[in-house]
C-alpha cells in the first residue's frame, strides 16, 4: 500500500567503507543516472525560475517526478525496532499535513518563521510582499506550500530555531562567490524537503530502497529528519557555491547534493544523524 501523496562537486568526506549492498546499489544505479536527469529537466528549470517570483507555483517538487531510487521490495521486510517503526509511523503522520492558512497554528508558525528570519522588522501582514525578500515566489507564502504541505514549513523553522546562524548565512547568501541570479532561499527549502521525500522513499508504507532503509536505522533520534534537512540545505548551497552555479544548474546542485547525501547514509561508521560527516557544515 502507498500513503497518499501532497500535490562539479565538493570533495566528499565520505569514508571509502561501505557496506557490501550499498556497493551493490550504487553499481546498479550508475547506469541509468544521466538518463534520468535529462537536458529536457534542466530546461523547465530555467522556466521555473524565470516565473519564481511572479508566475506558475506548480514546479515546486517538479523537479524529482523522476525518482532516481531503485525501489526493491527486498527491503520492506528489513527488521526495524518498534522504536524505529513508531518514529517512521509518527513522520509519515507529518507529511500527510497540508498547510492551511486558516489554521491558527500554521498562521502563528509562518509568523515565527519571519521573525527568526527578519527579527527586527515588523511583519505586515500574512499575505504580504515582505514574503518575496525571503525568496518566496510571490506575496502568499501558502500558495508555495501546497507543493509539499506543513513540513516544509516545520523544516524550515527548525533550521531557523537549531542553526540561527547557518540559517541567516543561507538565507543572506553570505560567503563565497555568489551568483548573478542566485536561487530563491524559502523555495529551495521547499524543494529540500520534497527532495529527502523522495530520496527516502518516505510515502511507501516502509521505504523500498536502500537509502531509506539507512534512515530509518537512524530514527533512535526523533529529530532525525529535520536535522537531516538542515544538513542537506548546507549540503546544497555548499555544491552550489563549488559548482559556480547560477538559476540553469539548480537541478544538476540538487542532483549531485542528493548523490553524496545518500552516500553518507551508507557509510559502516554512521549510527546517528549526527554522525554524517557532512553534519559538520552545519557548525562552520
Amino acid at each position: 500500500m502507498r500513503l497518499r501523496r501532497h500535490r562539479q562537486c565538493i570533495p566528499s568526506c565520505s569514508s571509502p567503507h561501505r557496506v557490501d549492498e550499498d556497493e551493490i546499489y550504487w553499481r546498479q544505479k550508475g547506469d541509468n543516472e544521466e538518463l534520468e536527469w535529462s537536458h529536457y529537466a534542466k530546461s523547465q528549470l530555467a522556466q521555473c525560475f524565470t516565473n519564481a517570483m511572479v508566475g506558475p507555483r506548480s514546479w515546486i517538487g517538479g523537479l524529482f517526478n523522476r525518482s532516481t531510487n531503485r525501489r526493491n521490495d527486498k527491503y520492506v521486510d528489513y527488521p526495524y525496532s518498534p522504536l524505529q517503526v513508531q518514529r517512521l509511523q509518527r513522520l509519515q503522520e507529518r507529511l500527510q499535513v497540508p498547510f492551511d492558512e486558516t489554521r491558527p497554528d500554521h498562521q502563528e508558525s509562518l509568523r515565527s518563521l519571519w521573525y527568526a528570519a527578519f527579527p527586527n522588522v515588523v511583519l505586515t501582514a500574512l499575505i504580504s510582499e515582505q514574503w518575496k525578500d525571503m525568496g518566496w515566489q510571490g506575496h502568499n507564502p501558502s500558495t508555495d506550500f501546497r507543493g509539499c504541505g506543513f513540513v516544509s514549513l516545520e523544516n524550515l523553522l527548525f533550521f531557523a530555531r537549531t542553526h540561527p546562524k547557518s540559517f541567516h548565512r543561507l538565507l543572506f547568501k553570505e560567503g563565497g562567490k555568489r551568483a548573478t541570479w542566485e536561487y530563491p532561499f524559502a523555495v529551495a527549502g521547499i524543494n529540500v524537503t520534497f527532495m529527502l521525500i523522495q530520496m527516502l522513499d518516505l510515502y511507501s508504507v516502509k521505504p523500498r530502497c536502500l537509502p531509506g532503509v539507512n534512515f530509518v536505522k537512524l530514527l533512535g533520534d526523533e529529530e532525525a529528519f529535520d536535522v537531516l534537512y538542515c544538513i542537506a540545505f548546507e549540503m546544497m548551497d555548499a555544491q552550489w557555491l563549488a559548482m559556480h552555479a547560477s538559476y540553469m544548474e539548480f537541478n544538476e546542485v540538487l542532483r549531485v547534493t542528493r548523490t553524496q547525501l545518500e552516500r553518507e547514509l551508507s557509510l559502516e561508521d554512521v549510527h546517528r544523524i549526527r554522525d554524517l560527516p557532512a553534519y559538520n557544515l552545519l557548525y562552520q
